[in-house]
């Protein structure tokens, strides 16, 4: 039977996310600072538990790179008037892309403790722009006015995550790693490449067909709109021309994310308090059942699939719950590859088969095991630190049934949500709804 690995039960009470967006290229949005981002997500989240800011206890601010994206070392400080919450106590925290699902342990472990009943966490992101000039970290930057981040600067940035004295050495930084998943998974489970090219392309497609029934994702045309614009039968043709060109020895062009600007908030409270602090909530609440997590530098041989068995195994142990209970799974798939190796790792779909589910659109919304259901980071959007939020608000709109067209087809009550953060973190959390 599945139990909380916390000290007293904690739930989900409010979700809020912003639409994932390129700010700067839309004049209604440009000049958005992260403060104004993280308080639309925020406020959202209280609306949706029905309380006001006086009724939150606490709040975090996770952000992956606040020193390149806002020039901030302290940015939870700036925002808390944006809520409502000028006074409370705060923390900021970054742990890479893994940051929004290790903000929700954060919180969990604050009311699990009893030292706070209300607790928000929330992630902001400008992944597609930096405060302007971003020509280095000296440079005074202007208080709201941005511009768009080049690859080279972004990658960049990105060598921040790696042990830059051993990687070079071992060559495991990341521009050689993307491959990885793919390769493990051809050499072990005994498919070919061209196998997995069509995997690779099918967990595009289905990305992309469940991005395209969510208002907040950053694309909503089809693979199969692009294949007929370009004078292709099928989406599969497409994604197989050089419109799609290879990246490296598997991963093409369409498996890495859209890197781009949002934030998301979720409100958690002790179960036990909900009567008395949420009289509104008009939705069942969802219980965090556990997180578990695992930690790697990139010098680690297949650092992601060793760090997601040892995270996944940590949270079935401590919660009882196992693969077969889990009715929806997400996973940070910024290489898309991720969410088929969690996926099996998790119990999810079968070893080894996981493949053939993606391949017969088993895994999109509409099948019997859909994965990110939101669009996935090739579809919905990378907003790097409120992806892993942007993911918990999907969950419980599908655990709550209200996804609209994009609702899957048999209402949720267990699910999972593996992160991964750069060469860092992985974490494997496990909500439940609460049943009467």
């Amino acid at each position: 039977m599945s139990k909380s690995m916390y000290g007293r039960s904690v739930s989900i009470i409010g979700v809020g996310c912003t639409p994932f967006m390129y700010t700067v290229d839309n004049p209604e949005t440009n000049n958005l600072t992260e403060h104004e981002l993280l308080g639309y997500a925020a406020l959202s989240a209280m609306e949706d538990a029905g309380i006001r800011a006086t009724d939150v206890d606490y709040y975090f601010h996770g952000q992956a790179s606040p020193l390149a994206g806002s020039n901030q070392l302290t940015p939870n400080i700036h925002c808390g008037n944006w809520f409502g919450m000028k006074g409370k106590g705060s923390i900021h925290h970054s742990e890479a892309c893994c940051t929004g699902y290790l903000a929700l342990d954060l919180a969990a472990n604050y009311v699990a403790s009893g030292k706070y009943d209300c607790v928000m966490t929330g992630a902001v992101e400008f992944g597609d722009s930096n405060a302007y000039p971003n020509d280095s970290v000296e440079t005074p930057k202007h208080p709201y006015k941005r511009e768009k981040v080049t690859m080279e600067k972004f990658l960049f940035t990105t060598k921040w995550l790696y042990d830059r004295v051993y990687a070079r050495a071992m060559m495991a930084p990341m521009e050689l790693i993307y491959d990885d998943a793919a390769e493990e998974y051809v050499r072990t489970r005994g498919i070919t490449a061209e196998q997995m090219d069509d995997t690779l392309n099918w967990m595009c497609i289905n990305n992309r067909r469940n991005a395209s029934k969510n208002p907040l994702a950053i694309v909503h045309e089809t693979y199969q709109e692009i294949a007929e614009q370009n004078g292709f039968a099928t989406d599969l043709d497409y994604l197989r021309s050089p419109y799609n060109p290879r990246m490296g020895d598997f991963l093409r062009a369409a498996c890495l994310e859209l890197k781009c600007d949002g934030a998301a908030a979720v409100i958690v409270c002790a179960t036990e308090k909900i009567p008395e602090i949420c009289k509104n909530l008009k939705h069942k609440p969802i219980e965090i059942l556990g997180v578990g997590a695992s930690s790697y530098n990139a010098i680690n041989p297949h650092f992601e699939i060793r760090a997601t068995e040892n995270a996944v195994k940590e949270v079935y142990d401590r919660t009882g719950v196992t693969g077969d209970e889990l009715d929806i799974f997400f996973a940070n798939d910024f290489i898309i590859t991720s969410h088929l190796i969690s996926a099996e790792i998790a119990g999810y779909l079968p070893y080894g088969e996981g493949w053939k589910y993606i391949c017969e659109g088993r895994t999109a919304y509409d099948g019997d095991k859909p994965i990110n259901t939101n669009g996935g980071r090739t579809s919905f959007g990378h907003a790097h630190a409120a992806s892993g939020l942007a993911d918990v608000y999907e969950c419980c709109k599908q655990m709550r049934g209200e996804c609209g067209e994009r609702q899957v087809k048999k209402l949720p009550k267990t699910a999972m949500l593996r992160g991964y953060g750069g060469a860092q973190n992985v974490a494997a959390v496990v909500l439940k709804t609460i049943e009467d």
